[in-house]
């Protein structure tokens, strides 16, 4: 039977010097202990104007139409995926009209403007598709 050769001093020194040099990346990359650690590090902390009152009207009225169509999205399912998508559908087409909406009322941009008018014009049509199915599949 081959007896493997043990590595040489040299070889051992620089894998344990290489070890060392990485120790404290390796420490730093590993997350902090609970107690220790910042919770707002590495978060954008941009959105504290939100609580102190400071936000647009445009960034008010988006919030809005934001939590009015999650609210309208959390539907108790039915286990019929067909239906179940078909009305979580409504309420985010919904979200995306008065998104819409929002920025025709508060944005600048022509091309924006028109894709708003578009996106409220098609989701229109597909809520009023969906609406009908819902009532002809019982949902």
């Amino acid at each position: 039977m081959h007896k493997p050769k043990k590595p040489e001093p040299a070889v051992k020194h620089l894998v344990l010097a290489a070890s060392l040099a990485l120790t404290p990346v390796l420490i730093s990359a590993l997350p902090a202990p609970a107690q220790e650690a910042d919770p707002h590090a590495g978060h954008d902390m941009s959105g504290m104007d939100s609580m102190m009152g400071t936000d647009s009207p445009s960034t008010e009225a988006f919030k809005a139409a934001n939590m009015a169509m999650h609210s309208g999205m959390d539907i108790p399912f039915t286990g019929n995926a067909d239906v179940d998508f078909v009305r979580g559908m409504i309420a985010h087409h919904q979200g995306a009209i008065d998104m819409a909406r929002i920025v025709l009322e508060h944005g600048t941009d022509p091309e924006v403007k028109k894709l708003a008018e578009e996106i409220i014009a098609a989701q229109e049509s597909e809520i009023s598709w969906m609406t009908d199915w819902l009532e002809k599949n019982g949902g």
